[in-house]
């Protein structure tokens, strides 16, 4: 197996775990809605469940199982396909890829599993709260971060190469 193919391997686990860790101790540990500050004015630890998707997208939708299941499994699809693609020395977009991956992976297990994605980090100021996340929600945003970033780079890299 190429050593890009194990560093993706790796980095989808290391993500899947922490992903179903974090929610399953947070479903075992705490109740629902119940919150537990740990930077006062900033951050909790808050337990809800999120039906839809982000900011709660279509989650009185009578269809919003299915489509975000199928949702899931196709963006899967796509990112193995974008990986398998990518070349040897694209390393920060093959980490950004397993990233998103990993997170799109650790949610769609929440959908099957309970039809609701478990959410439990709270960023807020004050009482202006940005709707709760998880571990795969962050894999997700930070791995479209770093391959946005990794397409300005490859940008540069071509320019920089041509004569």
């Amino acid at each position: 197996m190429k050593p890009r193919y194990t560093l993706f391997v790796i980095l989808t686990i290391v993500g899947l775990l922490l992903d179903q860790i974090t929610k399953l101790y947070i479903d075992r540990s705490m109740r629902l809605f119940d919150s537990i500050p740990l930077l006062p004015d900033f951050f909790n630890i808050t337990y809800v469940r999120n039906r839809g998707a982000a900011f709660s997208f279509l989650s009185d939708a009578s269809w919003r199982l299915p489509f975000f299941i199928g949702i899931s499994i196709v963006a899967s699809i796509a990112i193995l396909v974008a990986f398998h693609k990518l070349r040897d020395d694209q390393k920060l977009a093959q980490i950004s890829l397993a990233m998103i991956f990993s997170g799109a992976i650790g949610n769609l297990i929440d959908r099957v599993r309970m039809g609701e994605v478990i959410d439990f980090l709270d960023a807020h100021w004050y009482r202006h709260h940005w709707p709760a996340f998880n571990v795969a929600d962050s894999l997700i945003c930070v791995g479209v971060f770093l391959l946005a970033l990794d397409m300005l780079l490859e940008d540069r890299r071509q320019i920089c190469k041509q004569p």
